[in-house]
């Protein structure tokens, strides 16, 4: 998807949402817009689901459901600054990403267990229905990635 069309799409989002609806592109496989479930990539379970929405041009993502109970309460003790020993339920995890060609970057992912925050870049798999996010530190060489999985009606 290119710039002007992603754009075009934030624009007839924030129109849609004001009148009480979605556009079709929301769950456009060609869009990161949607609801996706992570998957650790340590223990390769899911973990949560989180909603990417656009906002002012940009794209962000909320902790939507916890899927493991033991931690349906938890807090992001150590977070810094508006995120500070909030819920991980309804936390704001990913801000400020932009498009970048076919891929979406300059933003931040937040890992609510340490509090830590990382540059983010994501992109979408060939067939729409996976998001390969990367946290970094410093160079993209320097992180992690996870794949998260679409969930349908996302």
């Amino acid at each position: 998807m290119r710039r002007r069309e992603w754009l075009a799409g934030v624009a007839a989002t924030a129109g849609a949402l004001a009148a009480g609806s979605l556009p079709a592109w929301a769950s456009d496989p060609g869009s990161p817009v949607g609801v996706w479930r992570t998957i650790d990539d340590k223990t390769n379970r899911p973990r949560a689901l989180v909603q990417i929405y656009a906002r002012n041009g940009l794209l962000y993502g909320r902790v939507t459901d916890i899927l493991d109970a033991k931690y349906a309460d938890a807090r992001c003790q150590d977070c810094a600054g508006d995120r500070a020993n909030q819920p991980v339920l309804g936390l704001e995890i990913i801000r400020d990403m932009r498009p970048d060609g076919d891929r979406w970057g300059g933003g931040t992912i937040l890992n609510p267990e340490t509090g830590d925050t990382y540059h983010c870049r994501f992109h979408l798999g060939p067939d729409g229905q996976t998001l390969v996010v990367r946290g970094f530190i410093g160079f993209s060489l320097i992180g992690r990635s996870q794949t998260w999985q679409r969930m349908p009606n996302g």
